[in-house]
């Protein structure tokens, strides 16, 4: 008996350390889809926070950081670029496997992806890469880029977010693009292994990771579009980390919640309201002119919370390297925005339509812009569908009103043209995300890309931001900060100040700690 007695208390304690490790985590998304697995043609928040744990680039933002000063080495263990910022090499790491025995990859996988980010049937973010002359490999694991003018971007272009993440050219041969959509392959700490769109998302350890082995052992994201039925989820222990609430209130509940950590974490997402001035009444500019009047920021900011958002200053957000801090932005005023309209022809007011995602917090500041705007006499009538769907039909030229909420790498440029450059009109060959049409700054965002001279540069993105705004392409509004909660228990492995892909990174090293 006494034998018995110690053989189980010996079983026991051998068995407590496998029971205490818990091998698995449970993200939270405020969404019912996270839309296209493909991270080329992927531009959704909910998307891009889950698929970053797939892919990797030839170069990376530190975790946990998003300023340009904090990239490192990814795919890429070195590079360097002629004087002229024209020609950059790569030397690739070796023996960097693909998941799902695709091989290893090499520079024929780094000039595919390259190629495949820059063409529009293949990728969301091909304008971004028009200035790519070439993309070529020396040799297995060298990559060299040739562009026709210096990119100040280059390195935001190569890194693991949007057209910078590298896929595996053997998946996509075998699998084709319609393929490759329902079953991503990459390089990263986690590899695909299920989705099941309005439930969940699921990520096993890729233990050939080049950087190491993962502590966990799947990471499963479960979509849960109600802001309530999340709180519910993470407070019942179904969820250790959620995109929580983005509203003051809440914020302060998380942050007060014992064995919680509330993070509050740049980027800071950028709600503007696109006008689009191919479409009657927008194409009269004192119309524009009057919605802009008719819209108060700090109403908005105070309505979002003080702690969680700030008001826009710019139409390249705050923080951006070029961003014009002191940016003549039209101010609230209800009375002049009434006697603009009465001026275009319009005394009894107008009605204008938009198309808009049901995902909660950005639903409830488009109602809140609805309800500034009516005070002037336009009545904004809001179409909801899903989010997946709201990103869909705004590329088709659907909504006169176009409210999108985005943060991009750092840099004037890269914000400049996917919103502002004629080439990143919606509906064209190029299309992106330019929504109002606008093409008032094509000369300058287009100079400010190949002037070497800072100075002159910072100057010419000044100005563009002034042509903008002039015309009223869009109307900033608000930045909201992504707002997340975790359990304490839960180390990411870094210190989350910043989540360039809008939600912090699970890493090979993230674990719990007790």
């Amino acid at each position: 008996m006494k034998k018995l007695l110690v053989a189980s208390l010996l079983a026991a304690v051998a068995a407590m350390p496998a029971m205490a490790q818990k091998t698995s985590l449970n993200v939270g998304l405020a969404s019912a889809d996270v839309g296209v697995l493909d991270p080329h043609m992927n531009s959704a928040t909910p998307g891009k926070a889950f698929l970053q744990q797939i892919f990797n680039g030839l170069v990376r933002l530190k975790p946990g950081e998003i300023s340009p000063e904090f990239i490192e080495p990814d795919l890429a263990e070195s590079w360097t670029s002629s004087p002229d910022g024209k020609v950059w090499t790569f030397k690739l790491r070796r023996g960097v496997q693909c998941h799902h025995g695709f091989g290893e990859f090499t520079s024929a996988d780094a000039v595919f992806s390259l190629k495949r980010a820059a063409t529009r049937e293949t990728s969301t973010f091909a304008s971004d890469y028009t200035q790519f002359d070439n993309v070529e490999a020396p040799d297995k694991y060298t990559v060299r880029i040739t562009l026709k003018t210096a990119l100040p971007s280059l390195l935001g272009m190569i890194m693991n977010y949007h057209g910078g993440n590298m896929v595996c050219k053997a998946a996509v041969d075998q699998m084709g693009n319609d393929g490759f959509r329902r079953r991503p392959i990459g390089t990263g700490p986690f590899a695909f292994a299920e989705y099941l769109p309005q439930q969940y998302g699921k990520l096993v350890a890729h233990d050939a990771y080049f950087r190491g082995k993962p502590n966990f052992r799947e990471v499963t994201f479960r979509m849960i579009p109600s802001d309530a039925a999340r709180d519910l989820a993470f407070q019942a222990g179904e969820l250790d980390m959620l995109y929580t609430r983005q509203d003051q209130t809440a914020f302060r509940r998380v942050a007060e919640t014992p064995g919680v950590k509330a993070l509050a974490i740049n980027p800071a997402e950028m709600s503007v309201i696109h006008l689009n001035m191919t479409m009657p009444p927008l194409d009269n500019l004192k119309v524009r002119q009057a919605i802009a009047h008719a819209l108060d920021r700090d109403g908005i900011h105070q309505f979002r919370g003080r702690d969680v958002s700030r008001p826009a200053m710019s139409v390249v957000p705050l923080g951006y390297a070029g961003t014009l801090t002191n940016a003549p932005l039209l101010p609230h005023n209800l009375q002049l925005a009434k006697q603009l309209l009465t001026e275009a022809g319009y005394p009894n007011g107008i009605t204008l339509k938009t198309i808009h995602t049901t995902l909660p917090g950005m639903l409830t500041f488009m109602e809140a812009v609805q309800a500034q705007l009516r005070r002037a006499g336009i009545n904004l009538e809001i179409t909801p569908v899903e989010h997946a769907t709201f990103h869909q039909q705004i590329r088709q030229n659907l909504s006169q009103v176009v409210h999108f909420q985005a943060a991009r790498f750092p840099v004037a440029d890269i914000y400049l043209s996917q919103f502002f450059h004629s080439r990143s009109i919606v509906g064209t060959p190029t299309g992106v995300t330019n929504f109002s049409h606008c093409k008032v700054a094509d000369a300058e965002i287009d100079a400010a890309r190949s002037e070497p001279d800072k100075a002159k540069q910072l100057a010419l993105w000044h100005e563009a931001q002034r042509k903008i705004i002039r015309e009223v392409c869009a109307i900033p509004m608000n930045e909201r900060l992504q707002m997340w909660a975790q359990k304490d228990t839960l180390d990411l492995g870094y210190p989350v100040k910043g989540a360039l892909n809008l939600g912090p990174q699970v890493l090979e090293t993230s674990k719990f700690i007790r």
